[in-house]
């Protein structure tokens, strides 16, 4: 599952959609919007806009890559393209393999290569 969308983002139905008996381990990341900036400023909220195709391709390419490193074969990346307030699930990335050091690896790399690739424009709306 690799989607961008406007809605909120559901983590449990992502869990879900990965759950087999012959996975061992499930590991997932949600990502939230946090209350101050990295300056330390109250953030009202986050602007997170790019067209969902090119963002789908984006987090269609790093699970490929994924896939490729450790051979996992389900992974889910799911990012919020909306206006979202403190709290609101932004990102969700998880991924289920036979043993928990895979997993835990691939769903930092998710992380990681997300941040990097997926080239949204965020707005901080911050308050005094």
């Amino acid at each position: 599952m690799f989607e961008a969308t406007q809605n909120p983002i559901l983590p449990h139905l992502v869990l879900n959609s990965l759950k087999r008996d012959t996975h061992g381990a499930l590991v997932s990341f949600i990502g939230t919007v946090r209350a101050y900036s990295a300056g330390g400023k109250r953030v009202l909220f986050v602007e997170c806009e790019g067209d969902k195709e090119v963002v789908e391709q984006e987090l269609q390419e790093v699970g490929d890559d994924i896939c490729q490193r450790w051979h996992i074969e389900d992974i889910a990346l799911c990012h919020r393209l909306s206006r979202l307030g403190v709290g609101e699930t932004i990102f969700v990335a998880a991924v289920a393999a036979p043993h928990r050091r895979e997993a835990f690896q691939a769903c930092q790399y998710a992380i990681d290569r997300v941040k990097e690739r997926v080239l949204l424009r965020e707005t901080l709306a911050e308050g005094a």
